[in-house]
């Protein structure tokens, strides 16, 4: 199944609290529960201004469909296309 990076501009992001950052955690997995396997979170960075989270999905417009059923911004989705690391280059 595909993989996607979803960039979300959240103003001073980086100053949330860990409460904060749970509920939006709850909030996200809650949706994802009502969406069904259909669609999986990884993991997410939180930067100072932005979100990059890392999704398992069918496509896009499961993405999106999360995204606007959070409440949460989805700025820039962009299907992953290879994984490289330092053990690339051997």
């Amino acid at each position: 199944m595909p993989k996607f990076v979803i960039e979300r501009e959240i103003p001073e992001e980086g100053r949330l609290s860990s409460e904060q950052l749970q509920a939006i955690s709850q909030k996200s997995c809650g949706v994802l529960r009502e969406m069904g396997a259909q669609i999986q979170w990884v993991q997410s960075y939180v930067t100072d201004n932005k979100i990059y989270c890392i999704y398992v999905a069918p496509d896009e417009d499961a993405v999106r469909k999360h995204a606007q059923q959070g409440g949460f911004p989805a700025n820039r989705i962009s299907r992953i296309r290879s994984v490289i690391d330092p053990t690339t280059a051997e």
